[in-house]
């Protein structure tokens, strides 16, 4: 080995660290300044697009203030934000037990949308046909079994043939939408594709409360259902296996096929439940739109709160109160319609940053250091 062979490689001033733990109050210390930093970085793009802001109409003070009056502003604000929250929740908890799987459920979107479809479908139909109570039945039905189906199509083709889940569960969402699509022009011949809201299949409220607090009710009751059935049944125990090793699974005698299947329909019965809530309890009607993209939203709430129901009730919440107050800016500030979306990115992308350094630490070199000695 010659000397030209040899180099001096410095060591750069900076490398990164994986950590070996955290504890929890230092994570959840750097998420709140993440958040902190977030809504810092919305002040000022908010100053500079906002006429209002740059005139001196409203201060800074007024935009902060526009997150926690766009939730709890007024009691009907409250309430639409508790009800805003529970439906995402419920989705959230929909893609949680593939998550935990390893499973990449990204479908919940077309998953929910079918649930909502096949509510609706049964509403369109037999509405007025059959006993209003016994007709709430047969939607839920509906909304649970057209949710499944369409959940357990992708399981079944990656337990036979070990496709791609997320490029499926991602494109079974266009399919979903192109469905409900087809239907819309069958119910509606006129041509405009757009059912009014029907006359039968309304989720008839609590004698006591709001006329959300039902919704709200199931949302909590599943968000306990599934924590207990992940933590504490052997089912929730194999979803843990096949989730950290497949080949483990099978070595201590899992049919991993058959775990995957049976997650799914889980997932798609949460979904359809979701629909349901959505169709029955919200709307009583059906459009491509019906669900708004929290399918997609679901999945950060989940990935936030590392796949734990309980802990969704916190991250389901933060999204819901930014949501809610993005709307109010857009209306107090009157900024463009896009804007809100911004605000709500800008937050998110610093909170999912966080965890970076939650799992990462940055170690700086010590000065002067040289480095090693490596072959070119």
């Amino acid at each position: 080995m010659t000397s030209s062979k040899i180099n001096k490689a410095h060591e750069p001033l900076f490398h990164l660290s994986k950590r070996d733990g955290i504890a929890f109050w230092k994570a959840w210390l750097i998420r709140i300044a993440a958040v902190a930093l977030g809504l810092a970085v919305c002040g000022l793009v908010a100053y500079l697009f906002s006429d209002k802001l740059r005139t001196g109409k409203k201060t800074l003070e007024d935009f902060y203030y526009c997150f926690i009056k766009g939730a709890f502003g007024t009691e009907r604000k409250l309430w639409k934000f508790l009800k805003n929250m529970a439906v995402l929740q419920c989705i959230s908890l929909a893609v949680t037990p593939a998550f935990r799987m390893r499973f990449w459920n990204i479908g919940a979107e077309g998953q929910t949308l079918m649930g909502v479809w096949g509510a609706i479908a049964v509403a369109f139909y037999l509405g007025g046909k059959v006993p209003e109570w016994l007709l709430l039945i047969i939607m839920f039905a509906a909304a649970l079994v057209c949710s499944a189906v369409w959940a357990v199509i992708p399981a079944l083709f990656k337990a036979r043939w070990n496709t791609n889940e997320t490029l499926f569960t991602l494109m079974m969402n266009y399919v979903a939408t192109y469905v409900v699509s087809y239907f819309l022009v069958v119910w509606v011949p006129s041509g405009s594709s757009a059912l009014g809201k029907l006359k039968y299949g309304k989720l008839p409220p609590l004698p006591f409360g709001n006329q959300y607090l039902l919704i709200i009710l199931i949302s909590l009751a599943m968000t306990v259902l599934l924590y207990i059935y992940l933590r504490h049944s052997k089912h929730g125990y194999e979803i843990s296996v096949v989730g950290e090793s497949e080949r483990t699974a099978r070595y201590s005698g899992m049919n991993v096929g058959k775990v995957i299947i049976r997650t799914m329909v889980v997932s798609g019965l949460l979904c359809g439940l979701a629909g349901y809530l959505i169709g029955a309890g919200l709307d009583q009607s059906v459009n491509t739109e019906s669900v708004g993209g929290q399918g997609f939203t679901a999945i950060m709430v989940s990935w936030l709160a590392k796949f734990n129901p309980l802990v969704m009730l916190l991250t389901a919440g933060l999204v819901s109160l930014l949501n809610s107050g993005a709307a109010q800016i857009s209306q107090d500030l009157n900024v463009s319609g896009a804007f809100p979306d911004v605000i709500v990115g800008i937050i998110l992308f610093f909170i999912i940053g966080s965890e970076f350094f939650i799992n990462y630490r940055i170690v700086m070199s010590r000065k002067g250091h040289a480095g090693k000695e490596v072959l070119k």
